[in-house]
């Protein structure tokens, strides 16, 4: 079969928590001593949120509004068997890609948008504020409110705010307020620009920023499109719906590969997997594809710090390049990002998932090749899980094993050209 596909009846129910299932304790978050972070928290996000954020119950109930959302954007979303990219390869692994690209904004941010704003408005607030890299997950947010009837501030990372036009587009239309990142609009974003008034800006910059709008205001919360447990939680709609597609056609993945910056896409098609992993159901080996620009899990410290720069967030133990850490400016927005999930952090941990690199001049080419063999163009930061998955099929080629390879394909790359232009014009670095 070329594609899978669910019928709407089977759009998730639940979402899946692996945190009833860790094979140990998940560091809990802490403050400093003279912080406020954690009693900030009920400021920030909505308490329902935070009772997702903490639970350690393995199903949650998704509510009725939320997957008729789900379904009107989009869900289930089809698994597809890359035979183009097989016979290119030359190879006799199987490899399948689950097509979030599929949603109104071209990723699998949608999924936890949709649910936060849901959230958000039951809990009495009027706006969302958030950050952006690449603009996808700003992208996402601000439909997700335009559709609950939310208002939507969005602090994109400067450079991607000059680099991605068509995303300040995208939210635009979804009626997105959308300010450049390190921005005069907060203490800590003027503080930045006094420091150097071009400064690129950065995820844990722009984080910052929007918290402390959030903090301003208690009609305003505060949304995140990675790092955090619930953010996770409500992505494994992504494996959930995979795991029905892969009994259909009597498989099972035998590798499992997702791009991680902060871990949303990685943890959301992982994580229902990863349970039976654990459980010693499934042999899967689970591979998390990062730059090398940016690489937070093959060269971070495992230890607690900040998810923002200004440290307005708690303290979380996870890989971290360092809070004040500012990534170059590559083109893969999305996974410019100093820290990774803790779940996914103690997964790497415990040996469940290997962390890869990718660099950049690999990810454009990755992104063509795909393009012609399979006729979709990836996001740069898709490319990232495309290369290892492509790597892993040539291994096949070399010792003859036809095994299943699941790439979660996270996002189309339709308004990422100005990258791939620089690649096929010679102006990409490493």
């Amino acid at each position: 079969m070329y594609k899978i596909t669910l019928p709407e009846k089977d759009t998730p129910k639940q979402w899946y928590n692996i945190a009833a299932d860790l094979p140990v304790e998940l560091p809990a978050p802490s403050q400093t001593e003279e912080g406020h972070q954690l009693e900030n928290l009920p400021k920030i996000f909505s308490k329902y949120v935070l009772e997702q954020e903490m639970s350690q119950e393995r199903w949650i109930d998704i509510p009725k509004e939320v997957r008729n959302v789900y379904k009107q954007v989009g869900r289930p979303t089809p698994l597809f068997r890359a035979t183009g990219l097989e016979k290119y390869l030359d190879t006799p692994a199987k490899i399948y890609y689950k097509r979030e690209d599929m949603s109104p904004v071209g990723s699998h941010k949608l999924n936890t948008a949709i649910a936060q704003a849901y959230y958000a408005k039951k809990a009495g607030a009027e706006r969302l504020t958030t950050e952006t890299g690449a603009g996808q997950w700003g992208s996402a947010l601000s439909l997700a409110c335009s559709l609950l009837d939310l208002e939507c501030t969005v602090y994109m990372v400067n450079v991607s705010f000059k680099q991605k036009p068509y995303r300040k587009t995208v939210m635009h239309l979804y009626n997105g307020e959308v300010i450049p990142s390190p921005s005069e609009r907060t203490e800590f974003g003027r503080k930045i620009r006094k420091e150097d008034p071009n400064h690129p800006g950065s995820l844990g910059i722009a984080i910052s920023e929007a918290i402390e709008d959030a903090l301003t205001d208690d009609k305003v919360f505060y949304a995140l499109g990675s790092v955090l447990n619930h953010v996770l939680l409500h992505q494994t709609v992504i494996g959930l719906e995979a795991k029905k597609q892969f009994e259909i056609i009597d498989e099972t993945p035998d590798v499992m590969v997702g791009c991680v910056g902060g871990g949303s896409n990685f943890g959301g098609a992982a994580f229902p997997f990863m349970k039976d992993k654990i459980s010693g159901d499934l042999d899967c080996q689970f591979l998390a594809a990062e730059p090398s620009s940016c690489p937070t899990l093959t060269q971070g410290e495992y230890r607690y710090d900040y998810g923002d720069t200004a440290g307005l967030t708690p303290l979380m133990k996870m890989y971290t390049l360092g809070h004040e850490f500012v990534p170059p400016s590559v083109h893969a927005g999305g996974l410019r990002y100093h820290g990774m999930s803790p779940l996914v952090a103690l997964l790497v941990n415990q040996g469940l998932v290997e962390g890869r690199i990718v660099n950049q001049t690999e990810l454009f080419e990755t992104g063509k090749i795909f393009a012609n063999a399979e006729g979709v163009i990836p996001a740069p930061e898709t490319c990232h899980a495309i290369k290892v998955g492509m790597d892993e099929a040539i291994k096949c080629r070399k010792t003859g094993e036809a095994k299943n390879i699941f790439i979660s394909f996270s996002g189309h790359g339709l308004l990422d050209l100005q990258g791939y232009d620089d690649f096929l014009e010679g102006h990409l670095t490493q």
